[in-house]
């Protein structure tokens, strides 16, 4: 893997446009048979976030530490999904080229990133138990996971569909949600990118919760729907910039933290982190709250697509990054890791 830095990587970066903003991915991929066996994964730490710089704080974010992972096998990458299932530690995940993937993050005595062990992925398959592999049936983009259920979105054949959590051997699906959105509102390649369960004690009473990438209303504002729980109903986020949704988590106190990317030929890639308010997230509304913070390519940040919070032992609250490399040389599978200060 090329790990480029500064004009030459953006310059770089700019040939291969197309794959972050998702367009021209290719609409069937070639994949081996279903793998549930380990995949190798090295892991080089990453100690700044601004890359040259040794500050910390960004906004109310310090950053921690992060890493840079590669691997042998052709399946790794296109990491779009993930959800802690210890905190920090155990994880799940979906590839937007039809793969689950499990793995562990572990941590030096700094409580630094140090590595990611036990990774290893499976196939998505069909009601028949064969593994599915055309792109425009299993371009999962969003998971959440609860009481023993991963709900997964797809986008193409935009759907929200349940399926039964075992690390050790997938199933097919379960069923699938009506995500209350009409169909017809959903672009193509746009499709859902969150999918989020609320705080169990907040106003939305751990109720799931979907945002599309950049599914657009009359307004411009994006599409979204509160799709089970007490305050079902579909509302929109509003679109700040150029910036598109690519995950977003909930927050103790019921505000909904979006990770959210930009992409042009004169900047290049894009990250930010928005806060958006609980109380706004409800039917018929339009959600919307401040920019936390934003980096670009002077920061070690690629197509950044999956977000999840969670507590660490000291009660830091803690926010996690990923980044899809659209199995491209010229982009990067990434961790990052930051605590969110309330202050």
């Amino acid at each position: 893997m090329i790990f480029l830095r500064g004009g030459f990587r953006q310059t770089l970066f700019a040939a291969t446009a197309l794959f972050v903003a998702g367009i021209a991915l290719s609409p069937s991929i070639a994949v081996g048979p279903v793998s549930v066996g380990p995949i190798e994964i090295s892991a080089r730490p990453i100690t700044r976030f601004h890359i040259g710089r040794d500050e910390k704080r960004f906004g109310p974010l310090e950053f921690v530490g992060g890493l840079e992972m590669t691997s042998p096998s052709r399946d790794f990458g296109a990491l779009s999904a993930f959800r802690f299932l210890k905190p920090g530690s155990d994880f799940i995940g979906v590839a937007d080229t039809g793969f689950w993937f499990f793995g562990t993050v572990t941590h030096d005595a700094d409580k630094r990133p140090s590595g990611v062990q036990n990774f290893r992925m499976q196939q998505m398959i069909d009601a028949s138990g064969q593994p599915i592999d055309e792109k425009w049936e299993v371009d999962a983009e969003g998971l959440a996971v609860k009481d023993g259920i991963a709900t997964v979105g797809f986008e193409r054949n935009h759907r929200v569909a349940q399926f039964e959590f075992d690390p050790h051997d997938m199933k097919p699906p379960l069923k699938q949600l009506d995500f209350l959105i009409p169909a017809w509102e959903l672009r193509r390649n746009r499709g859902f990118e969150t999918v989020t369960h609320a705080n169990p004690h907040g106003q939305h009473e751990g109720g799931l919760v979907v945002v599309s990438e950049k599914s657009l209303d009359k307004s411009g504002n994006i599409y979204a729907a509160v799709i089970e729980g007490p305050h079902k109903g579909v509302f929109t986020v509003k679109r700040n910039g150029e910036f598109d949704i690519t995950d977003g988590a909930f927050l103790p106190d019921g505000d909904l933290l979006l990770l959210e990317r930009s992409f042009s030929m004169a900047g290049g890639v894009k990250m930010r982190l928005r806060r958006i308010y609980g109380e706004s997230v409800e039917k018929g509304a339009v959600a919307d709250g401040p920019v936390l913070t934003e980096a670009d390519m002077a920061y070690q940040i690629d197509n950044m697509e999956g977000l999840d919070v969670w507590t660490r032992d000291d009660g830091a609250l803690m926010v996690s990054l990923i980044s899809d490399d659209n199995h491209s040389m010229l982009q990067r599978n990434l961790y990052l890791e930051f605590v969110l200060h309330e202050d």
